[in-house]
């Protein structure tokens, strides 16, 4: 997976810009790991975009929907189950909860993202999935625990709604496959478990998503382009 950062100088929270300055980042790991520095130099300039968040139901249902569905298909899916809210523009979890469930399924829910969905619903409206501005002041792991009791999220899809919609510093996903294919290219070795991965990462505390969208990256770059020559 690919994703790009946009930040913004002085911003605090993550749908404005980063929580953090990627550059004294990107300084810090280079100083921590010099063979992630090597990368950061190959690969450019760190560009993550931060994707706007309305509110947490808004984001999990858009999640759940385009699960193991082809882009096309799921955005089809997505814009049909938005439009049965009241407005037709803006989902919330009462539309959801009220509508009829053939209906939903006629708008192409398979039974398990539906149960998902509704899931979803009760458990933001009983507080279970926090406000945007309580998400907001939570710490990672806080959020993590809150998301995954909701059926159908796991906890890849919060950590990326932590590093690409949040802006948290410090998020590494250990069982992103994309992530540990590119530490494997990085480093020359094995495809390492999650577990490795985890116990490595620690010398990138706390800019780990930084460390982390730099995997990503090194999967663009040619096996002629890397290891940089002596």
């Amino acid at each position: 997976m690919t994703m790009t950062v946009r930040s913004k100088r002085g911003a605090t929270n993550g749908v404005e810009g980063l929580c953090y300055d990627p550059r004294a980042a990107m300084r810090r790991l280079a100083k921590a790991d010099p063979v992630l520095g090597a990368l950061m130099k190959a690969a450019g300039p760190f560009t993550l975009q931060l994707r706007t968040m309305h509110s947490p139901f808004e984001a999990l249902a858009r999640n759940i929907i385009y699960q193991q569905l082809h882009g096309t298909a799921a955005a089809a899916i997505h814009a049909r189950v938005v439009a049965l809210g009241a407005n037709g523009r803006k989902l919330r979890p009462q539309d959801i909860l009220s509508a009829d469930e053939a209906t939903l399924r006629g708008a192409g829910l398979s039974r398990a993202k539906l149960a998902a969905l509704q899931d979803l619903a009760a458990k933001t409206l009983d507080g279970t999935v926090p406000t945007l501005a309580r998400l907001r002041r939570m710490p990672d792991e806080e959020i993590i625990a809150r998301l995954t009791s909701v059926r159908g999220i796991g906890r890849w899809t919060v950590e990326m709604l932590l590093m690409s919609r949040l802006g948290r510093s410090d998020v590494l996903p250990v069982s992103d496959l994309g992530v540990r294919k590119g530490f494997a290219f990085v480093y020359q070795t094995p495809m390492p478990t999650p577990k490795v991965l985890a116990e490595y990462g620690e010398r990138w505390r706390p800019f780990r998503t930084v460390a982390s969208w730099y995997m990503w990256r090194a999967l663009e770059l040619s096996a002629d382009a890397w290891p940089p020559a002596q």
